[in-house]
């Protein structure tokens, strides 16, 4: 149990402290429309506020007060998820912290103000689409949505090794039923040879 209650305490401020403080960089660092090009120009860094989705996916020019309510529903089956899961099953209680942290993380910046969610990461250049503009808590969300649906993928196949095992264990060879089904029978009656009169 104690493992339970370990890996949310390491994640959920981690993650948090590193979205608020990155995105406190990011409006004094890449306010007025500045750019920062990093790793060569693979990730530019760029100023947006997302009022929509995760990865700048609009919906509406404010629609903050429809995923306030969305994202609190989610936290609850989070949280009922996470009570659910074995406390040897280390990948889905990682990833189950890892976006519940991502989503409180948005979740601030949507009811601290109208502007919308902080954004910096991109948008990067694919060559056929430019990736969206995100931020440390759409990352969190993504890997542990990743690692939730890896997580029920081992489940569900162990779940089919365990039913194949358990039906696997068959009786002896085909006949043996029915001949210790005949108490009178013998070896000679099974080869359809007279038997030895009895008696």
């Amino acid at each position: 149990m104690r493992r339970k209650f370990l890996i949310p305490a390491l994640i959920l401020p981690a993650i948090l402290v590193l979205d608020f403080v990155t995105k406190r960089w990011a409006l004094v660092a890449l306010d007025d429309g500045r750019s920062i090009d990093l790793l060569g120009g693979l990730l530019p860094l760029t100023l947006a506020f997302n009022k929509g989705a995760a990865f700048g996916l609009s919906i509406g020019d404010d629609s903050r007060w429809l995923f306030v309510p969305i994202t609190i529903v989610a936290l609850g089956l989070l949280a009922s998820l996470y009570r659910q899961a074995s406390e040897r099953d280390g990948l889905r209680l990682i990833a189950i912290c890892l976006v519940t942290a991502g989503a409180l993380g948005n979740l601030y910046d949507r009811v601290r103000w109208s502007r919308g969610v902080v954004d910096f990461f991109g948008p990067v250049d694919l060559g056929f689409w430019n990736f969206p503009i995100f931020n440390v808590a759409d990352i969190a969300i993504t890997c542990g949505a990743i690692g939730l649906a890896l997580s029920f993928w081992q489940e569900e196949k162990r779940e089919r090794e365990a039913a194949r095992a358990a039906g696997g264990g068959g009786g002896g060879p085909a006949g043996g039923a029915d001949s210790a089904s005949d108490p009178g029978a013998t070896g000679d009656d099974r080869w359809g040879e007279p038997a030895e009169p009895r008696a």
